[in-house]
């Protein structure tokens, strides 16, 4: 009975090690998503005055790695242009995504 026990111990402990082991390299901001998305809009004209301009945006990938914009949700119609055109079919790394599903990530532009 007590070897089960020490076995079941070991066992539980390779068990934890493994889920929270990483392989690779760690998510950065230039080979993550939200990160690629950055870099596509930190480059603009909006002159956010006071306020800050916020949406958030619908998206798929598409198998070629495009990214397809579905919706955005903002009450400002320039910023909603801006978003679908630096946006829409723009080639993504397709590390850590999942192909047809729909990510959402929130948009906030500030001065």
């Amino acid at each position: 009975m007590r070897k089960f026990k020490t076995v079941t111990v070991v066992f539980a402990l390779l068990a934890t090690m493994s889920a929270f082991a990483t392989k690779g390299k760690k998510a950065t901001k230039e080979n993550s998503l939200s990160g690629q998305i950055y870099e596509m809009l930190k480059e603009n004209q909006f002159n956010a005055n006071d306020k800050e301009l916020t949406a958030e945006v619908r998206f798929i990938v598409s198998e070629k790695g495009e990214l397809i914009v579905l919706s955005v949700d903002t009450e400002d119609e320039i910023l909603e242009g801006f978003l679908k055109s630096r946006l829409n079919y723009q080639k993504v790394q397709m590390k850590n995504v999942a192909p047809g599903r729909v990510y959402e990530i929130p948009v906030r532009i500030t001065a």
